[in-house]
């Protein structure tokens, strides 16, 4: 059987199908001409590395040691230089300063107060507190870390033992995807807590300075009554006039050059270590939210003192 010829519009229509597939390469060959998706010589993103934990450097605060050394040796030296050393040593002089201001103390207080002025004293004398020149630093190399590799790459710092309890926190936060209103608000709530747990330990020296001049004056009565109540025995004028005024002695001595440096300086501590969580709370409201490290600089510079005032991207 005889076949019939295609016609002229099929004809055309092979041939311009048979060009189209001429004319497109290969897979291979489209591939090669794109070239590898990584060119040889190219390099991926550097990722930023984790900044090490800032440490409390252990030790004797020696501002706190040398500062009650040396008052109570000036003290002590001039008794000493005066040749009666041992006039100005009064047992019950002693009791009713000391107890009484301890008395007092206790009944002012709770018994959990009193346990956290004991924990306070007690680091008071040490370094309680990070440096703040450091932990600004290191929060915004945490925040370059954590804008460049993610929130995630900053999950090893919470295994470290030395890191800051609300630092810790901060990251916990950051890692679990918390919004940043609510970080801010829980960060910001614990911080409020840990003040007011602080000034507490400083309210109960704050009162006891306020209470030993107060019992000196007390003394002093007590041996105004003993002398004058005994005007007739000159032998008893002595011992009651020394305790008259031995105790507002002690009561000066106490109050003024221990217990209100000691208060003083627990309010500084509670202070600084302030301002140390509020820069961990901005730090982290800050990888929260995504933002530029150079704007979480702008907001711990209007926290620090304008001496440790950051300039790391000028």
């Amino acid at each position: 059987m005889n076949s019939r010829p295609p016609s002229p519009t099929l004809r055309a229509a092979g041939t311009a199908a048979g060009r189209v597939a001429a004319a497109a390469p290969a897979p291979e060959a489209a591939n090669e001409a794109k070239g590898p998706a990584h060119p040889a010589g190219a390099q991926a993103p550097a990722s930023a590395p984790l900044p090490e934990p800032v440490r409390v450097r252990h030790g004797l605060d020696l501002t706190t040691v040398l500062g009650l050394t040396a008052g109570f040796a000036l003290v002590f030296s001039a008794l000493a230089f005066g040749g009666h050393a041992r006039a100005f040593i009064n047992v019950p002089s002693l009791m009713i300063v000391v107890g009484g201001t301890i008395a007092v103390t206790i009944v002012s207080f709770a018994r959990e107060d009193l346990a956290a002025c004991r924990r306070q004293l007690a680091r008071a004398l040490m370094r309680p507190v990070a440096d703040i020149a450091d932990v600004s630093g290191y929060v915004l190399q945490m925040a370059e870390a954590a804008r460049r590799n993610g929130p995630l790459t900053l999950q090893p710092l919470m295994k470290d033992k030395g890191v800051e309890p609300l630092q810790a926190r901060a990251i916990e936060l950051v890692v679990d995807g918390i919004a940043a209103e609510d970080v801010e608000r829980i960060l910001r709530t614990e911080i409020e807590a840990q003040q007011a747990r602080s000034r507490h330990g400083a309210a109960v020296l704050r009162r006891a300075s306020e209470v030993a001049p107060a019992m000196g004056l007390i003394g002093t009565l007590v041996g105004l009554v003993q002398m004058l109540g005994n005007l007739q025995d000159p032998a008893a004028i002595g011992p009651a006039m020394a305790i008259a005024l031995l105790t507002t002695f002690y009561g000066a001595l106490v109050g003024n050059m221990a217990l209100a440096p000691l208060a003083g300086k627990l309010e500084r501590n509670t202070d600084a270590q302030a301002i140390v969580d509020t820069l961990f709370m901005l730090g982290a409201i800050s990888i929260a939210r995504q933002e530029n490290p150079r704007r979480l600089e702008m907001m711990m510079n209007t926290v620090l003192p304008p001496e440790l005032r950051l300039n790391h991207y000028d």
